[in-house]
């Protein structure tokens, strides 16, 4: 199922999926009102087919999942440049629990490289500031390949992965534009920009929420460093937070579960029992 104006997919278990299959069982209605809801947040370029993969890890355990990703245009041509183009996707998913009556059940994020970072930031915010979602009872955030700090190399390198369908001159073009752009904010606008817009890996670095986090990532990683993610390690554990790491040391960006799929997914999983005591 997707949603009319958010490039949206939603799984919804057939057991869970109405809630008057649990009246007159107390036993079961708790039950159902535990069914975590997981939100994948897929990585610059990631198409549907792709998360699927990771969402059958939890809807084959009863979980309800929201698969989205951000346009790559956003990713690469809006957010490093100081313009919040995220925020309006992320209170549409915020807004979609609501939609489907799930908004009081435990909620799960499992989070790809920047491109799922940058949307997470926003959706951090809201869940602080918005009262309407101030209530949502996060339980955990997995991070896969995240969060990266500022990296020209490995930006440059994640956007020619994306553009490899593209025609030369095109792809030429696109990749010369966005790191002639890039040198000229860092250079000249960046101490404009951060005074208005505070970059997603600092962002999270210091916000307020305190449910346990799960970093997967790999020293092999070439487009994020292994270095800036165990740096947020430390500073989210300065922070008081529960936070495990685990180093896949071998595999490439974003395929630790292509490389180490029963290790992968049982890190996942028992992850999400820990956090829900399911």
């Amino acid at each position: 199922m997707g949603s009319a104006d958010l490039d949206v997919t939603i799984q919804i278990p057939e057991s869970g999926s109405h809630s008057q299959d649990a009246n007159g069982d107390p036993e079961r209605r708790e039950r159902l009102n535990q069914q975590p809801v997981v939100i994948l947040l897929g990585w610059g370029g990631c198409t549907d087919k792709n998360l699927s993969k990771y969402s059958t890890i939890y809807f084959n355990r009863g979980c309800i999942v929201i698969r989205y990703t951000a346009p790559w245009q956003m990713v690469f041509f809006a957010e490093p440049f100081g313009i919040p183009s995220l925020r309006s996707p992320a209170k549409k998913l915020l807004e979609l629990l609501f939609d489907y009556e799930i908004e009081k059940k435990p909620l799960l994020f499992h989070v790809f490289s920047n491109g799922g970072v940058m949307l997470y930031r926003y959706i951090l915010d809201l869940i602080h500031t918005h009262r309407q979602f101030s209530h949502l009872r996060v339980v955990g955030t997995i991070f896969d390949s995240a969060p990266g700090s500022s990296n020209l190399v490995g930006a440059v390198r994640a956007l020619s992965t994306i553009l490899e369908t593209k025609r030369p001159a095109t792809r030429i073009f696109l990749l010369l534009a966005f790191t002639l752009v890039a040198v000229m904010v860092r250079l000249l606008l960046s101490p404009i920009t951060s005074f208005f817009h505070v970059n997603h890996y600092d962002a999270l670095m210091k916000q307020s929420s305190r449910w346990p986090e799960l970093y997967l990532y790999s020293k092999a990683d070439r487009i994020i460093r292994a270095s800036d993610i165990e740096h947020m390690v430390v500073a989210r554990l300065e922070h008081q937070v529960m936070v495990r790491a685990v180093d896949f040391s071998a595999s490439a960006h974003v395929s630790h579960l292509r490389d180490y799929p029963t290790y992968y997914t049982s890190l996942c999983l028992s992850f999400l029992y820990s956090c829900v005591h399911m």
